[in-house]
């Protein structure tokens, strides 16, 4: 249950604090943007079972390898691009703290 709370507060709210914490005049976009970055868990349909509560999902989806992580990270750098990045590494984030309440 708190490993649930945590983790889905982690994907919406913090996205939202950040969009209105640092992109108040254009915060829905922002928000909207961030939260749109969520589609990399469609990755978890190319796993077996799709939806395992005991799995992390760190290392083990494609789209949530070191590899991409180091992509989305890359990604905060380009302005054109900086959301997206956020939105991601936040994605990261949350899926990490996910794991360590496992």
């Amino acid at each position: 249950m708190l490993q649930n709370l945590v983790h889905y507060n982690l994907h919406f709210l913090l996205p939202l604090f950040i969009a209105l914490a640092f992109y108040r005049t254009i915060w829905l976009k922002a928000y909207f943007i961030m939260v749109a970055t969520m589609l990399i868990d469609l990755d978890h349909l190319l796993a077996t079972p799709i939806f395992d509560p005991n799995r992390c999902s760190i290392n083990f989806h494609p789209l949530h390898t070191y590899w991409a992580m180091g992509v989305y990270v890359l990604l905060l750098i380009p302005k054109k691009t900086r959301l997206i990045g956020i939105g991601l590494v936040v994605h990261i984030i949350a899926d990490l703290a996910d794991c360590a309440l496992m």
